[in-house]
């Protein structure tokens, strides 16, 4: 894989032409784009289908979290709009992702177009120990992360969304096929933001990370075309340009 085809950036905006624009700006440079609630939510499935209109890959970001048949009526819904990606919450349990994972089969089959990597979602990148512990979670981080990771490979997911921290014990228990998506991203020369656990782009492709979710160092920059380049080479000076 190119060190560019890793690369999926967050639009996180409401603004449909600022989206599709960056989108356009960005093609070529980048593997995708991510479109989350903020953009669902703002703009619905019309919104996405503009941005997609540009031949972007897009990664459905709406982390769905609900009884299975509402989950797998939303996954069927979600393949009118022909995502690479979507994503559920891990914590929803194993009959609601497997519910996921069937329904992108057979949706993909009904509408002719090709079936999305279905994720699962772990421990959002935000929290941290404390914060789990919080709301009812024993034991460490990664503990959590691996517990839900390895329900999610026994439930038919083709991969998680991880923290770059946790990717090379993930790869351990879930093996070389299992794909990680990871957020948190974010190059040296980048402000963290809001993020908790974080690493830069050479070194979670190091780490073995599939693919990486980035999004204000790309967005925010002056340029963002720049900064989407700056960020492939530097994956590409670090040897890791192709697995």
């Amino acid at each position: 894989m190119l060190a560019r085809e890793r690369i999926f950036v967050a639009l996180d905006t409401t603004d449909v032409a600022k989206a599709a624009a960056l989108a356009k700006d960005l093609s070529g440079l980048v593997g995708g784009v991510k479109l989350g609630k903020e953009f669902f939510t703002a703009t619905g499935p019309q919104g996405v289908a503009e941005v997609a209109a540009g031949g972007q890959p897009i990664f459905l970001d709406l982390k769905f979290h609900d009884i299975p048949n509402t989950v797998a009526g939303a996954i069927r819904a979600a393949m009118k709009l022909s995502p690479f990606m979507v994503n559920v919450h891990a914590g929803g349990g194993a009959t609601m992702m497997r519910a996921a994972a069937d329904a992108a089969i057979e949706a993909a089959e009904s509408e002719g177009c090709q079936r999305p990597l279905v994720l699962g979602v772990t421990v959002l990148t935000s929290l941290g120990e404390d914060d789990l512990q919080g709301v009812g979670v024993a034991g460490t981080t990664l503990d959590q992360v691996t517990r839900l990771a390895a329900l999610a490979q026994e439930s038919g997911l083709d991969g998680v969304v991880c923290s770059a921290r946790e990717v090379e014990a993930l790869r351990g228990v879930c093996g070389a096929d299992f794909k990680l998506v990871v957020p948190g991203i974010r190059p040296a020369w980048a402000s963290t933001d809001d993020q908790k656990r974080i690493m830069t782009p050479t070194d979670a492709i190091k780490a073995g990370s599939d693919y990486l979710v980035i999004g204000r160092p790309i967005t925010a920059a002056p340029d963002p075309a720049a900064a989407a380049q700056k960020i492939v080479e530097d994956i590409e000076n670090g040897d890791h340009a192709q697995s």
